[in-house]
């Protein structure tokens, strides 16, 4: 074992820590020097999503020390930046997993210690509520505890700026700095100041859900098809209560739910992972759906700001919808249905991330909609709406990963406000004769047949991450020159901030933050953008290809010919 790694494990069983996490350090030197290592060869990052990690003790884990620490270092930044204000405001809000409420109150404790007023929701809430609260108090920062729709094992700690979205450059490498300095745990402020804390409740949610009423569009329409039926799951999230509550507030009537997926449970007892990506999450749902023959099924994530959804395809079966073909039928409603009824004035626009469809930018060129590129996380969408606000009109936007925005009041992405935006996009599509499916294939018809597929390679721990590096460096040193007999043409690489077309041998800057992402495009239309998760030991592969579709008729063969193309390039690429 590294002597680096048992003199940090030494400071925690040696410094003023509790007698509980001395006991497991110490159990770990004595039983798990493997465990060990992966608990302190590193301290946790901001990625994409902000903190997150596996509960335990460690420098590498979510525990009460590097929420601890975390929130001191979050704190004296937002004092060096807000010096000038006579009380500084932040939110607290938090999902449903283990310990969630436990970290919540810690970190609350921890702002309140520094003097900030601290607006801390009474029980779990979903994540967009938080960043609806920064907006509505005019909060300076703001935390929501999650893992998002990780293992059971996980948690996390989201940090979030003056604007309600995720810190973005340069607050999220300050903010690390500062953390950085925090290397004893007596720097840490545990004492609270309780008279500082503000419990939100129930009253605030309403102000919450009156607001997303205002987005919807086609009120009249719901009302008409009174009969539609939903199928709702919060896969034991924080959904459980506010989104059917918002289904009910835009008219919806007749929503279905799973008793043992209300359930309110950190430990996800009836599913694998709580993620509405798989199908796996969404079984019990699609169930109930036949059972009642639903027109819609709609999951969310444990922090409610991602949604799945199910519908039926021509033959009548439950499918699942991937993020880009929901994000692509939801964003063509909210436009069509602006333009049919004289609610365009000329300045919105929609933004997506870098590895969504394609077929986004070609719905809002159709339309005469401007569109933003992204890097991926929704934290990005945010920071356009807030470079353009007074200025252009914000419609909706959305990224591959099932989250999806409208409107401007909420500056995350927001599974409660989706969820019902989702529904009346098919009642829309059922008032013109068509299923939501049936929709989507319409848009194929229009636009183009978009196919695409995420690949994700887990790598966990130190070698997993390990492994993950060499493959980036080996993508960026040794770049294919085909990838399924097909030329490559392009190559972006976001790290160097660099776009070099291969057949010309010209290069263009790319003028957005350095991530390291590198895509691949190739003369037959096919983009490829591989990147590291930010939240996940996971190297993902978007793969994305497009053919002209004639008629409902062909979308099975299309459909077909373009999944056996996609096998090829996962050979290729060796995934």
């Amino acid at each position: 074992m590294k002597n680096n790694i048992l003199q940090k494990a030494e400071i925690w069983l040696n410094g003023k820590y509790d007698d509980a996490t001395k006991k497991e350090v110490k159990k770990l030197i004595e039983n798990n020097p493997t465990e060990l290592e992966d608990a302190f060869y590193k301290n946790l990052e901001f990625g994409t999503g902000g903190l997150r990690g596996i509960m335990g003790v460690g420098t590498n884990r979510v525990n009460k020390y590097t929420i601890g620490a975390a929130t001191q270092g979050l704190s004296n930044y937002i004092i060096k930046n807000f010096s000038n204000l006579k009380q500084i405001k932040v939110a607290v809000a938090h999902d449903n997993r283990n310990n969630s409420r436990y970290f919540a109150e810690l970190t609350a404790d921890i702002f309140s210690a520094n003097g900030f007023k601290v607006y801390l929701f009474e029980s779990l809430r979903p994540t967009p509520e938080l960043s609806f609260a920064m907006r509505h108090f005019n909060c300076q920062s703001g935390v929501v505890i999650t893992a998002s729709h990780n293992p059971k094992e996980y948690n996390g700690y989201k940090a979030y700026w003056d604007d309600g979205g995720q810190v973005v450059a340069p607050h999220d490498k300050n903010i690390i700095s500062e953390v950085n300095k925090i290397t004893n745990v007596d720097d840490i402020k545990f004492e609270s100041i309780k008279r500082n804390i503000i419990s939100l409740g129930e009253d605030f949610d309403t102000l919450y859900l009156n607001k997303l009423k205002t987005l919807s569009v086609s009120k009249d329409i719901i009302e008409k098809h009174d009969d539609f039926k939903i199928v709702y799951t919060p896969i034991h999230g924080t959904g459980v209560k506010l989104v059917p509550e918002t289904l009910r507030a835009f008219g919806f009537k007749n929503i279905f739910n799973i008793p043992e997926q209300d359930i309110v449970d950190g430990n996800f007892p009836t599913v694998i992972s709580p993620n509405p990506e798989n199908a796996e999450a969404l079984e019990m749902a699609i169930q109930k759906a036949k059972e009642v023959d639903a027109d819609l099924v709609l999951a969310t994530d444990p922090d409610a700001d991602r949604v799945g959804i199910a519908v039926k395809d021509l033959k009548n079966n439950f499918i699942l919808l991937n993020g880009n073909q929901t994000a692509s039928v939801l964003i063509y409603f909210l436009i069509k249905s602006k333009i049919d009824r004289n609610l365009i004035k000329g300045n919105e626009y929609i933004v997506k991330t870098i590895v969504t469809s394609e077929l986004l930018a070609d719905i809002a060129r159709k339309f005469n909609i401007e569109y933003f590129d992204t890097l991926t996380g929704f934290k990005f969408i945010a920071e356009i709406i807030k470079e353009n606000e007074g200025k252009k009109l914000f419609i909706g936007g959305g990224e591959e990963s099932y989250g999806y925005l409208a409107g401007e009041f909420v500056r995350d992405k927001d599974a409660v406000m989706s969820a019902a935006l989702i529904s009346e996009a098919a009642v829309w599509a059922k008032e013109q004769g068509k299923s939501f499916y049936e929709m989507l294939i319409d848009i194929y018809i229009e636009f183009g047949l978009y196919k695409e597929v995420l690949v994700n390679l887990v790598k966990k721990g130190k070698k997993g991450n390990e492994e993950i590096r060499a493959m980036m460096d080996n993508f960026r040193k040794n770049a294919p020159k085909t990838i399924a007999a097909s030329k490559i043409t392009k190559v972006k690489d976001y790290f160097l901030q660099q776009s070099k077309n291969i057949v010309t041998d010209t290069v263009e800057t790319i003028n957005l933050p350095k991530s390291n992402v590198i895509q691949f495009f190739t003369e037959d239309g096919y983009k490829i953008t591989v990147r590291p998760s930010g939240t996940e030991p996971k190297i993902k592969f978007y793969i994305g290809l497009k053919s002209n579709l004639c008629c409902k008729d062909k979308f099975e063969e299309i459909n077909s010919m373009l999944e056996v193309k996609i096998e090829e390039i996962k050979t290729d690429l060796g995934i």
